[in-house]
This record gives structure tokens, C-alpha cells and sequence, in this order.
């Protein structure tokens, strides 16, 4: 890098494409991830999340476009592109049949990382995510939420400096949960990493600081939550009508208001006054009804027509992103 040139951004994603078979995972994909960024992909299962982190950390090739890990193409020099990356999948990929230790020291020897630093970074992550006293037990042993934990600190042994987080979250309890993302954000503090997150659980990304939206692999709105808010946000309504007549009428009636259903709730614009209208001319045609203040939610709704969270957890991405990688994984 030439004197008083900045340097390469940690992430830079450029027009990527990708499809399998006849389905378009992503179309046209562009970003670019800020240093020591906490930034956040959300978006339904199937909106290609999981096949844009796949392409960042080469194991997928996309059709067209570019991606860049500090300006280093990942098709063209993806081992040096690796070394940069610290990397938890949203399959589990630790060996069980090892002890939380030796899967901390078989990824350092991967790596490279000479013997007294990578003992050293072992016990420094064990102690992070809370697993010293479980360092000489068979992983097999462990619950899902300290698996996902080893995994973080695995992801870190050889000093990466961007860390990429596949629904770190899928299928855990509540407490593991937030045990994962207060893992996170200290060592965004302490480590002055680069963090990129794919998530579908929206309170997820508040304290993020961008959030890009995705959906049918291409992104819809990127900003950061509150902006999100403001420029893409709206009070909702959320009602349930009483039966399928009353649902048919208020469809019907405000047709014009509508921004989509979430299961048997009907979503539509609104505004204090509209709360009293609606309430006097269809009151007695509802089972209940929420105002619903401006939210990523809402704002995923403006954009899509329907609820993130009422998406199904369907296998459909994760099936193309991982059945066909045995012919692409190699380079």
C-alpha cells in the first residue's frame, strides 16, 4: 500500500451473483463493511444470506461480481483472504470426538500460529467465552450454546481480524442467546475486530451499527437502525378479525393501507387518527388489534409486504449453499 493511501475496507461485495440451477440466490449483491463495523445482514431464510457468507469466506465462487476481503479477491487469492477471517458456520463443524482444548489447538495448527501463542490465545479464549473448566472435556459433552461459544473462540485463535457470524443464534434458548451476543460485542472491545452477522431474528440487530436488509438475494434498504427507522419506518395496526367475513371486509375496505398479514393478522398503515376511524367503522369486526410503533419489523414490512418473523425456517437456502459445495470447495 503506497504512503498516505487509506487502506482496503475489511469488506467490499461488488455486484455478486449467484444461482443454483434455476434459482437466483443473489442478484447484483452490493455492500461495502466499515473498520471494527458491528454490521448485520437480516433478511427471511432464503433471501441468500448464508450463500453471500459462503462466497465471502471462498467456499462458493459467485457467478459475477466481486468480493473483497482488504482488497483481496476471494476467488483469485482466497487462502490469503482466509487468513483474515475468523468464521462461524451455521452448521455445527467442531470434532466431537476431541476435547474442547484440542479443537482450539488443531485450528491454530491449521493456521500456522507457533506453539507458546497459540497455548497462550487458547486459555485467553476459553476464558472469554467462559469454558476454562470445561477445556479437557470431550466437546460430544457440551450443550448447543457452549458449542456455539467454543466455535467464536475458535474463530479467533489465529488472530483474525473480521469475524463472520452465521445465525450464531439458530436453535438456542433465549439466555444462550444473549450469552452469545454479550460474547460478541466485548470482543468487538477488546479485540477491535470487524464483525459481519446474518441473522433473521430482528431484535437481534438493534445495536448493530448498519443494518442492510435482504430479501429474494437482493438488498432492499442499508443503514443504520434508527435511519432505517425514520426513513423506512411507520406506525402499523395489527389486527385480528373476528372470522373470515370480517377479514374479507376490512380487506376490502382498506385495501389501500394494507402492508401485508402475519398469520391471521391483517398489517395496515396507520396513524392516531386512523386508530379512531378504523375502531368506529370496524370495531366490532375484530378480535383484537396492536399499534405497532416504527421497527426493523415495520420497516421490513414496508419493504416486503409481509412479517420477517413470520418466515418459515425452511431448509431451502442452506440446502443449495451446502449440497452443492463439494465440487466448488476446493481451488
Amino acid at each position: 500500500m503506497a504512503e498516505g493511501t487509506a487502506p482496503a475496507p475489511p469488506i467490499r461485495v461488488d455486484a455478486i451473483s449467484r444461482r443454483f440451477g434455476r434459482t437466483l440466490a443473489l442478484d447484483g449483491v452490493s455492500f461495502e463493511v466499515r473498520d471494527r463495523e458491528f454490521f448485520a445482514l437480516l433478511g427471511p431464510n432464503g433471501a441468500g444470506k448464508t450463500t453471500l457468507l459462503h462466497i465471502l469466506c471462498t467456499v462458493l465462487r459467485p457467478d459475477s461480481g466481486q468480493a473483497l476481503i482488504r482488497g483481496l479477491d476471494v476467488v483469485r487469492q482466497p487462502l490469503a483472504a482466509r487468513r483474515l477471517l475468523g468464521i462461524v458456520f451455521q452448521e455445527a463443524s467442531l470434532d466431537d470426538r476431541l476435547t474442547v482444548r484440542e479443537n482450539l489447538d488443531l485450528h491454530g495448527l491449521v493456521f500456522g500460529v507457533p506453539g507458546a501463542l497459540r497455548r497462550r490465545r487458547i486459555d485467553e479464549m476459553l476464558a472469554l467465552v467462559e469454558l476454562t473448566a470445561w477445556a479437557d472435556r470431550t466437546t460430544r459433552t457440551l450443550s448447543s450454546g457452549m458449542k456455539r461459544r467454543l466455535e467464536i473462540a475458535r474463530a479467533l485463535i489465529h488472530d483474525s481480524e473480521i469475524l463472520l457470524l452465521d445465525e450464531p443464534t439458530a436453535g438456542l434458548d433465549a439466555q444462550s442467546r444473549e450469552r452469545i451476543w454479550s460474547y460478541i460485542r466485548r470482543l468487538r472491545g477488546e479485540r477491535h475486530i470487524t464483525v459481519l452477522v446474518t441473522t433473521h431474528y430482528i431484535e437481534e440487530v438493534e445495536g448493530c451499527d448498519r443494518v442492510c436488509i435482504v430479501d429474494r438475494g437482493r438488498v432492499l434498504a442499508l443503514d443504520a437502525p434508527e435511519t432505517l427507522k425514520r426513513t423506512h419506518g411507520g406506525q402499523m395496526l395489527r389486527i385480528v378479525p373476528r372470522g373470515d367475513d370480517d377479514r374479507r371486509a376490512i380487506l376490502g375496505r382498506f385495501a389501500d393501507r394494507l402492508k401485508g398479514e402475519a398469520g391471521d393478522a391483517i398489517l395496515l398503515a396507520s396513524d392516531d387518527a386512523f386508530v379512531e376511524a378504523f375502531l368506529a367503522d370496524c370495531g366490532r369486526r375484530i378480535r383484537s388489534m396492536t399499534v405497532e410503533i416504527p421497527s426493523l419489523e415495520t420497516v421490513f414490512l414496508t419493504l416486503t409486504g409481509r412479517a420477517l418473523r413470520d418466515q418459515s425456517a425452511g431448509e431451502s437456502e442452506r440446502t443449495r449453499a451446502f449440497g452443492r459445495r463439494g465440487g466448488e470447495h476446493t481451488r
